[in-house]
């Protein structure tokens, strides 16, 4: 059914804008301004495009076509697409290690401290963004081949403790249901928690809890 309905809007769209279409093909759905420019279309044009959600903006200058396959987790796709530096984080990569019945009203992503500010200011997406330093950005970084595509993101280890970082803003009951779903995996790794606990300064907070969780 879905398929049949990209077909629909492919089909409609070949016959307004054809070079449009057979640029967003070849590039996997993404354009960029300048990509659209060079197709001959104006500023309003491209305007009319977000507004009529042919193009969806994911962020500032850099587009997606709307008729675009989905899958799961094609948002977390389209973000790192759009910036290589964009790490899925915190609550979101919690999600989607499956750490917790959380469901984020935004997708949470960190960028390095010292970054632009409002790259996905004005995006279609829902997305918040939280600027790591760099000894929390660089610490458990893993790039991921999924069927929507790559996306970079924390390790759960890294993750947990990041939530405990922000526990604060997300609330600790959520850190804590990641904590205690994550040590009752078979391949729950301690060790390696407790060295990004360290690296994250939440060693204090972290470690009675661990203590506790794997003495019942």
């Amino acid at each position: 059914m879905q398929i049949y309905h990209i077909s629909i809007q492919l089909n409609a769209m070949n016959k307004k804008q054809p070079p449009l279409i057979q640029f967003m093909k070849a590039h996997n759905g993404y354009a960029r301004t300048m990509d659209l420019r060079s197709l001959g279309l104006q500023s309003r044009q491209i305007r009319a495009l977000v507004e009529d959600k042919t193009l969806l903006k994911v962020r500032h200058g850099y587009y997606k076509f709307a008729g675009a396959p989905m899958y799961e987790h094609s948002q977390l796709v389209d973000i790192c697409t759009a910036k290589s530096q964009a790490v899925i984080a915190l609550a979101s990569a919690l999600e989607f290690f499956g750490l917790t019945t959380y469901s984020p009203s935004e997708i949470t992503i960190a960028l390095p401290h010292n970054y632009t500010y409002g790259t996905f200011k004005k995006s279609d997406l829902p997305v918040k963004v939280y600027y790591f330093p760099k000894s929390y950005y660089e610490a458990g970084l893993e790039t991921l081949k999924i069927k929507a595509g790559t996306i970079k993101i924390f390790s759960k280890e890294k993750t947990i403790c990041d939530m405990f970082r922000y526990r604060k803003t997300f609330g600790e009951d959520i850190a804590l249901e990641g904590l205690k779903n994550y040590l009752g995996a078979k391949k729950a790794n301690i060790q390696l928690l407790q060295k990004y606990a360290q690296i994250c300064g939440v060693s204090t907070i972290i470690n009675p809890y661990i203590k506790a969780m794997v003495a019942r």
